[in-house]
């Protein structure tokens, strides 16, 4: 089987799916299991998996037996703040290691601060987190996140919730020449098409909360997604062909054909 494997853990699904932005647990809920995802992001800052007592659960809509959970540090500006958030998930889902680490640099972008990125991830490798990293298209700074220690890189296609799609697909291609980690498109994805180059260009994965509950139908876009995902990666798999400005040699053999001399 094409796995995914992070963290020495293998998943049936490429598409990893974000919980936030839906207009309750119901509809992230049938917009998850639409998608196919087994690992699915929670902001630890903006939804309720038991700090809040009494309130509706995301664990009661997304039962951690049935999902893999990925708490992110969503709305976190500083390394400090993000160590705190992770340490906080680990204690609420008792003792879970792997986590989504992102570190903003500007509330109007939410482009990733890497100075704060990489001093966090470095403090929460070293406290045995498992650490799948948002950064930046850099290849130098993915490349240092890897040796950390990181678990995966995650490299923005284009800004957060913009829908613009991968804008540098050679940056993306320079990472995955040199990583050794899974490679997972994080940030920007807007419709099946931009999945589906994501997986061509040989990323691992992708993930995506915006492009789906933003959709004006939640469900059949995380459907599109989930087929995008799978697609692409198996258009990579196979090879395409390369591109040249016409066709010189035809598509069928020329060899025995009727009034061409042999």
């Amino acid at each position: 089987m094409d796995s995914l494997t992070i963290a020495g853990k293998a998943y049936a699904s490429r598409l990893l799916i974000g919980t936030g932005k839906y207009k309750d647990f119901d509809e992230t809920r049938r917009a998850v299991e639409a998608s196919g995802a087994e690992i699915v992001t929670v902001a630890i800052r903006r939804t309720n998996i038991g700090q809040n007592a009494g309130e509706p659960s995301l664990l009661d809509a997304l039962p951690p037996s049935k999902y893999t959970y990925l708490p992110n540090t969503a709305g976190c500006y500083t390394a400090d703040d993000a160590v705190r958030t992770l340490r906080l998930a680990r204690e609420l889902l008792d003792g879970h290691e792997l986590v989504k680490l992102e570190v903003l640099g500007d509330p109007k972008t939410l482009f990733p601060n890497m100075m704060e990125t990489l001093k966090a991830a470095e403090t929460l490798v070293q406290e045995n987190f498992k650490v799948m990293v948002y950064c930046s298209d850099d290849p130098i700074l993915a490349k240092r996140l890897e040796e950390i220690g990181c678990v995966a890189v995650m490299p923005l296609a284009s800004l957060i919730g913009s829908g613009m799609g991968i804008l540098n697909p050679w940056s993306l291609q320079l990472i995955l020449e040199n990583a050794k980690v899974p490679v997972i498109v994080d940030a920007g994805v807007g419709t099946a098409s931009d999945a589906a180059i994501a997986m061509e260009l040989g990323c691992d994965g992708v993930l995506m909360n915006t492009a789906v509950a933003a959709a004006k139908n939640p469900v059949l876009m995380a459907q599109a997604m989930k087929k995008a995902v799978e697609a692409g990666r198996e258009a990579y798999l196979a090879g395409r062909i390369p591109k040249k400005l016409y066709a010189a040699t035809p598509s069928s053999p020329t060899a025995g054909i009727i009034g061409k001399a042999a």
